[in-house]
């Protein structure tokens, strides 16, 4: 029953979000697919977390966007989210629900945290800091950097990292407690709580600043020849760019998927201290 009611709410959830532009074709599919496997095969806490994410991701990837539209040519990937943004933000968050279901262990769920947390920050980092009034530094040599380039940090944008990371450990402090997760052998108390909010809190931030620090080191960047503008694109001005730093195969898609094992393990690490 579970599959079943996982698979019609995926369904309409997934083509809600196509319908409103939120999603490309394939990301509708990849959606459709990972919201029936994340409520099938886990609990409230995998499935409430990413639609946590994915509720928050999309508002504030929809608020303002008319000012962000200047980005649209320099950032790899814009608002509407194809299949390789969907897996990347929430593909190792399923391979993990689906070694919890197989083989239960709180490790998975503090790997799963912080995942979340990690894609949730960089994502509201992205989203809210594009809109910072004040120039970006880069992460590396703290000198400022035109706005939108990769591994650029923003007082606002570290911020809005901090509170999407804080939302994930909050969410899953509220769905553990409803869910009651069996692979838990600890005592549910709000010690328990707490050490999964923080865990997945601070997993969160730091995966979203190693987003940012590969984003500012490995991550192919690119030059237009014809305007000279900075840009992750491949093709600028109906043109070839030039590689200008990074590895060409150093995507953002790589370097999210990077950043979020980076946050789980940390998340894993924490709860493991906290808990003992």
């Amino acid at each position: 029953m579970d599959w079943i009611i996982g698979l019609v709410g995926s369904f309409f959830m997934a083509g809600a979000a196509y319908k409103k532009r939120s999603l490309t074709r394939s990301g509708a599919l990849a959606a459709f697919v990972m919201g029936t496997v994340y409520f099938g095969s886990g609990s409230l806490l995998w499935f409430g977390l990413l639609l946590t994410f994915f509720i928050t991701s999309t508002g504030w990837s929809k608020w303002k966007k008319r000012a962000k539209s200047r980005f649209d040519t320099i950032y790899e990937k814009t608002g509407q989210r194809d299949a390789h943004q969907v897996w990347a933000n929430g593909g190792i968050g399923m391979l993990l629900c689906v070694a919890n279901a197989l083989f239960p262990h709180p490790a998975w769920v503090f790997l799963f945290v912080g995942v979340m947390a990690t894609v949730n920050a960089d994502t509201w980092a992205t989203e809210i800091g594009s809109l910072s009034r004040s120039q970006p530094r880069s992460v590396i040599t703290w000198r400022p950097v035109p706005a939108g380039t990769s591994g650029a940090v923003s007082a606002l944008g570290s911020w809005a990292a901090v509170g999407g990371a804080l939302t994930i450990g909050g969410a899953a402090v509220v769905c553990l407690y409803i869910a009651q997760d069996l692979a838990f052998p600890y005592p549910y108390s709000w010690y328990l709580l707490l050490a999964i909010g923080i865990s997945g809190a601070v997993g969160g931030v730091a995966g979203a600043f190693t987003d940012s620090l590969l984003g500012a080191t490995w991550q192919a960047a690119y030059r237009c020849e014809k305007c000279g503008v900075a840009t992750e694109r491949l093709q600028h001005c109906d043109q070839a760019t030039t590689l200008v730093r990074g590895f060409r195969w150093m995507t953002n898609d790589l370097v999210n998927s990077l950043s979020s094992i980076v946050g789980g393990l940390l998340a894993w690490l924490i709860g493991s201290l906290l808990l003992g």
